[in-house]
């Protein structure tokens, strides 16, 4: 199928954006989301407007605790080292694992936040970093409160995500990242993840959830049946085993 017909615009600058997001157009970031659903009609936006570009969601700045990523960086960007992974190279090993190098080429972290499905690494993995969420409406949305529900988020209509704040892991500090899926690439059918003083499940068909233990999954993760659940807790054991070897 293709898409039904709709006009394109490009934004020079951000406010020109939120101009064209305010009167109904749909953002387009690298389009790896968005494109599929637009050629199987699952959206039909009578105007898309091309945000990549934009000065304001490009870049990054750094500060003794935190890293400031611009929202239209790539997957393939963090992969290649071409910003700084403040991690200790958790985010670079997330990345390497996401889809195929021609969408990690075009996909965008911000574009993956925004749309929100579960089975996606970002919104996990900054969930689990203690991540804030930068606006265009000036807002600061904690990471693990922003998805609401599958493909559902804290942001207001005409609301674009412009960077991530990221909290540097502490030097040496241990990680655990553990996906689960068919093969690589796909997205998971459970993702577990230990960074120091957390546990997330994650890609759970719902928001990632935060735990104090891998035993609380069955009272934090109600909506999943009990084969889900398992799936949940050995990602998350993984994880926590990798983070504390």
């Amino acid at each position: 199928m293709k898409p039904v017909a709709f006009e394109h615009a490009t934004a020079a600058t951000l406010d020109e954006a939120r101009t064209l997001l305010a009167a109904g157009a749909k953002p387009l970031a690298g389009g790896q989301s968005l494109g599929p659903m637009l050629n199987l009609r699952l959206v039909r936006p009578e105007r898309v407007v091309d945000i990549k570009r934009l000065p304001g969601l490009r870049g990054f700045t750094e500060s003794a605790t935190h890293l400031t990523l611009g929202a239209a960086t790539t997957h393939a960007e963090i992969e290649d080292g071409r910003v700084p992974d403040v991690t200790n190279g958790l985010m670079r090993h997330v990345a390497q694992g996401i889809a195929y190098r021609a969408v990690r080429n075009r996909g965008t972290l911000g574009g993956s936040l925004a749309h929100a499905d579960p089975a996606a690494d970002w919104p996990s993995v900054m969930a689990a970093l203690g991540a804030t969420l930068l606006t265009s409406d000036g807002r600061r949305i904690p990471a693990d409160g922003f998805l609401r529900a599958p493909f559902t988020t804290a942001l207001d209509a005409g609301e674009i995500v412009t960077a991530v704040e990221i909290p540097r892991l502490p030097p040496g500090a241990r990680w655990g990242y553990c996906k689960i899926n068919r093969k690589i690439g796909e997205f998971a059918k459970a993702i577990g993840i230990a960074t120091p003083g957390r546990l997330l499940a994650g890609a759970v068909e719902g928001p990632p959830t935060l735990l104090d233990r891998v035993e609380d999954i069955p009272a934090r993760l109600p909506w999943l049946d009990p084969a889900a659940q398992r799936l949940a807790a050995i990602a998350v054991t993984r994880a926590q085993a990798m983070r504390d070897a």
